[in-house]
């Protein structure tokens, strides 16, 4: 996640607060206070439809589309907490103007607002719940935006819409507004590529889909995903895959996609030669970057061989130094492109790969990792985050610091983190109550 991304939206946030001080004759300051929470859930609320668009520039601004997944659905937390303070601390003033109608639809519209996102933040981190039913909720959420921002445009509040903190609020959640507007257009009228399927076949546990551009086709690098629309009956939810192939002359591209939901299991059953899409990206900044001086390891998570396995077929013959790759899979059967991994390995020198199928009882550990590297390291990591954690655990003990570990959020749709949590909470409690010897 880029610091001058985090730095625009903390700075946003804070000249409303500066603004809200230097307001003169202000009565009542706890009233004063609930109404910048109001403000700063708006203005929190805004950035999260700008991130949302994934429109050109917000990687450049923010980081890799997969952080950026991260900061929008905290702000949207964040941004829930800020509502329910604004809601219990009161934010009435007297003499600062006299109710109408309008004050009073706008102040129904807050509340509407405030339980209409209360629920779908809910929705939201609790995971079990089906991704297209959580997308649909989801897409909700702009619309409790829009009646929040009437909400504060017509309420009674200590200073005008036209003045220099009304028009600063209103104006980022005009933006915000605006980008919930741009989120709703089809992909068809969003900047994306048309694409038309021209190969499926069946790998492992998974299964391989080729497409053609029926235009100009994507430029990406090996490493990086993109958002796929398919023109199909039940296939038409917007959903991130890695490209699981490097660039090719004729502009095609490739995923490789295991049934982990619904929706891929249907992808993978259901998906016909000649279905259009729409691609949209492409995102993230999981490339490598060669020559390296130093020896890599690369850590897969069973689909996530996906990135490595186009970084393999694009290295040249003939490695500097030497790459690892440590690849976890729950069995050799089920490996998805197993075959051309073993090919990119066979042709390129000093590329070594590790196949752990837990079947077997074997698993990796940061103590196999440091003892094949023997000396620094990079390491590359696209997988469960669980794994990654316990990696990262062990490895640290050996030395690698957290800027050698270099990962994208293999899981973009999570919780709050409320089990890890409580478990740490847990371990730390029976720390404390273990006797000291």
């Amino acid at each position: 996640m880029r610091a001058a991304g985090l730095v625009i939206i903390f700075l946003s946030c804070l000249i409303p607060a500066y603004l809200f001080a230097t307001l003169p004759d202000i009565p009542d300051p706890v009233a004063l206070f609930s109404q910048y929470l109001g403000t700063l859930a708006l203005i929190l609320m805004a950035w999260a439809q700008i991130m949302a668009t994934r429109s050109a520039g917000i990687e450049a601004l923010m980081g890799p589309m997969d952080r950026v997944y991260v900061l929008h659905k905290w702000s949207g937390i964040v941004a829930m907490a800020a509502i329910l303070l604004h809601d219990t601390i009161d934010a009435d003033m007297d003499g600062i103007g006299r109710e109408t109608a309008v004050t009073e639809i706008a102040e129904t519209l807050g509340e509407l607002s405030l339980y209409g996102l209360l629920v779908l933040v809910v929705i939201s981190i609790a995971t079990f719940i089906p991704y297209h039913l959580w997308r649909w909720t989801h897409k909700a959420m702009g619309g409790f935006f829009i009646a929040g921002t009437i909400h504060y445009l017509f309420i009674l509040k200590p200073f005008a819409n036209g003045s220099p903190l009304g028009l600063y609020v209103g104006a980022i959640c005009g933006a915000g507004v605006l980008a919930y507007a741009v989120t709703l257009l089809p992909p068809a009228l969003r900047r994306s590529t048309g694409y038309q399927v021209s190969g499926i076949r069946k790998t492992g546990g998974a299964t391989e889909i080729t497409m053609t551009p029926t235009g100009r086709p994507l430029r990406f690098a090996p490493g990086q995903f993109a958002v796929f629309t398919f023109g199909s009956r039940g296939l038409t939810e917007p959903h991130p895959f890695s490209l699981s192939a490097p660039p090719s002359a004729d502009g095609s591209l490739q995923i490789t996609v295991k049934a982990l939901g619904d929706f891929t299991h249907r992808l993978g059953r259901d998906l016909t030669l000649g279905t259009p899409l729409r691609v949209q990206g492409p995102f993230g900044r999981f490339q490598r970057r060669a020559p390296s001086s130093t020896a890599e390891i690369w850590v897969a998570g069973g689909i996530g061989i996906t990135p490595f396995l186009a970084w393999a077929e694009a290295l040249p013959d003939r490695l500097p130094e030497p790459v690892t790759l440590f690849w976890c899979v729950r069995s050799r059967a089920e490996a998805p492109q197993l075959d051309r991994v073993e090919a990119a390995v066979n042709r390129v020198s000093n590329l070594t790969l590790h196949i752990l199928a837990s079947d077997t009882g074997d698993r990796l550990t940061a103590e196999r990792i440091a003892a094949n590297a023997n000396g620094p390291l990079k390491l590359w990591f696209c997988g469960p985050a669980g794994l990654r954690r316990a990696l990262q655990s062990g490895l640290a003990r050996h030395g690698v610091s957290a800027r050698d570990i270099h990962y994208e959020e293999f899981e973009f749709r999570t919780g709050i983190g409320l089990k890890r949590l409580a478990a740490w909470i847990a371990d730390r409690l029976k720390d404390r109550a273990a006797p000291s010897r």
